[in-house]
């Protein structure tokens, strides 16, 4: 009896050393991803918490994290066995955000100015209206409509990981299907897909004549060193050189930049050249809130920064769903957090689609379209300017001209040219996309 007491007492400690040396240093990231999950699922969407914890945190060690929301305070708080207890508050306009002990919960701040301003009797894309019931001749919609209906079985796993999918073909929605509690009003995060909005308005600006991206990039901490050649374009690329390390399964650059610091656009700024800019590209959530931070700069106040994403965009093509969540110091985080419901990304890929004509209205040039589509140096075919690309045959059973906003979880917004088609795709788990896109385009005959 007491070698197995001893045994017991050599587990425990054990486990009491695992908690301490590794997992302790992780429960401020945890309570941080829980806390800020749960804020923004509820008051962005109006999720439940029992579905929030069920559906959206599924990351490793998440189920330690006991969630907690305020509704009249409007946030919520996590903590992990009574550890580390973080808190996300939600602000109308610039939605949910993690704070810190020097949040001032009484201060003033700005949000975006939004204008509403489609036709309810104008059906979509192009108005707010109900979309016209598609009859082509050429699709065979009982396979069309399989194919998206396997998005939503289960995986290898038994889970259901799909939430939304709609498939645009000339301009018209030819398939649409959502996962049991969500709907096509559903607010649904694309995670890093908010990477392809934030490059967009690069070209917007660059198509109003504001900047150039060839110019090098306004930092003034790289003026007099090496760094200085380093240009928009390579920041646009991910081909900059700068050292960032892209793990969210352990304490790196990346998850201490989403849930520790109070300015993203800031937390690439101070690393080192590990490489040559245009020769050395790696793929950094950084880079893009640096790239923020420079939209930030291009304009004199504070309220022109934060209207532009809207007017110049979001609300220029309808996407009135969508709402970009900002950090403390008031930057859009613009790797990560966009939330819309499925046919408004949808309309965000059509705009790519349409080479940046909007119903007539040219937003970016037509060669922006090609840029962003344009293999970057050493990314072995795989990446263009914050979109990812087919060009290298990573979907072989698919179009070399795919290409598409890519976020975490499998969230996905194809642009596929030569189909005259965009698909998208929402949900908490990875599924076989190639598959997914194989089998819809083989229902349409060109």
């Amino acid at each position: 009896m007491k070698k197995i007491f001893r045994f017991l007492g050599l587990v425990l400690l054990a486990a009491i050393i695992y908690l301490g040396f590794d997992t302790y240093p992780k429960l401020d990231l945890i309570s941080g991803f829980s806390s800020k999950s749960v804020a923004s699922g509820h008051f962005l969407d109006n999720r439940p918490l029992g579905v929030i914890e069920k559906g959206d945190n599924d990351i490793d060690l998440i189920d330690l994290a006991k969630n907690e929301i305020n509704e009249k305070g409007k946030y919520a708080e996590a903590s992990v066995y009574g550890l580390k207890t973080r808190k996300a508050v939600y602000r109308e306009g610039l939605g949910a955000v993690l704070v810190n002990d020097d949040y001032n919960e009484s201060e003033p701040y700005l949000v975006p100015k939004r204008s509403f301003t489609l036709n309810k009797n104008i059906p979509f894309p192009y108005g707010d209206g109900e979309p016209v019931k598609s009859n082509f001749t050429n699709i065979d919609y009982a396979q069309l409509n399989k194919a998206v209906a396997k998005a939503f079985d289960p995986n290898f796993e038994g889970k259901k990981s799909t939430r939304a999918v709609v498939v645009i073909y000339k301009d018209q929605i030819i398939a649409e299907k959502y996962a049991p509690g969500f709907s096509k009003d559903s607010r649904l995060l694309g995670w890093s897909m908010t990477k392809s909005i934030t490059g967009t308005l690069f070209g917007i600006l660059q198509k109003q004549g504001k900047l150039n991206v060839n110019q090098p990039a306004p930092i003034s901490e790289w003026k007099n060193d090496e760094r200085k050649s380093i240009t928009i374009n390579n920041l646009l690329q991910m081909n900059s050189g700068l050292e960032w390390d892209e793990d969210y399964g352990k304490i790196s650059d990346v998850t201490k930049m989403l849930f520790q610091e109070s300015d993203m656009s800031k937390s690439q700024i101070n690393k080192p050249l590990v490489g040559k800019p245009n020769a050395t590209w790696n793929y950094s959530s950084g880079t893009t809130n640096l790239l923020s931070g420079i939209l930030r700069k291009q304009f004199k106040t504070h309220q022109e920064y934060l209207d532009f994403w809207y007017n110049a965009l979001i609300d220029k093509i309808g996407m009135h769903s969508m709402l970009v969540e900002a950090d403390l110091a008031g930057n859009y985080i613009g790797s990560s957090y966009a939330w819309a419901n499925a046919r408004d990304w949808a309309k965000f890929g059509l705009l790519y689609l349409h080479k940046g004509n909007w119903n007539g209205e040219q937003l970016f040039d037509p060669n922006w379209a090609k840029y962003v589509a344009t293999p970057t140096p050493t990314s072995e075919n795989q990446y263009g300017a914050q979109f990812w690309l087919n060009t290298g045959g990573k979907m072989p059973d698919c179009p070399k001209d795919v290409y598409y906003a890519d976020g975490f979880q499998g969230q996905r917004v194809f642009i596929i040219p030569s189909h005259d088609m965009v698909v998208v795709r929402l949900g908490t788990d990875h599924i076989d996309l190639n598959e997914l896109i194989k089998e819809i385009l083989a229902s349409v005959k060109k």
